[in-house]
């Protein structure tokens, strides 16, 4: 049984910071990128950051750029989101994925694993 398992949620408000964490136990994805993607209530799934297994090739969703920051300890098998500078519209529940590949993209159906969401909300 694999399972990524996010942490870091809350509230915060506008401005603020946050940092999401995920963890995956029962397999490595030290060999594959991973990433986190947001789901605002009514609205579609959205991607927010990628990266590689290196740590050298990190893609951001347009949204996010400036704010957040990716990254990953592949001793721990963890990856990291640290979010500045929240905005209300930042609101949404974040999910972390994984794929076995190291291919970054920001498909979601490229994913082949995925968290159960922590929830990020940001008051004005």
């Amino acid at each position: 049984q694999v399972d990524l398992i996010e942490s870091g949620g809350g509230l915060v408000q506008a401005g603020g910071s946050l940092r999401l964490s995920c963890a995956a136990s029962g397999r490595t994805y030290s060999s594959g990128t991973m990433g986190w993607f947001r789901q605002a209530p009514g609205k579609e799934r959205e991607f927010v950051s990628a990266i590689s297994p290196s740590g050298l090739n990190i893609y951001y969703g347009d949204s996010v750029k400036g704010r957040f920051t990716i990254s990953r300890d592949n001793a721990k098998n963890t990856v990291y989101l640290q979010m500045n500078s929240l905005k209300p519209e930042d609101t949404a529940l974040y999910f972390c994925a994984a794929k076995l590949t190291a291919l970054v993209t920001m498909r979601e159906y490229d994913y082949d694993k995925w968290g159960q969401g922590t929830q990020v909300t940001v008051s004005s």
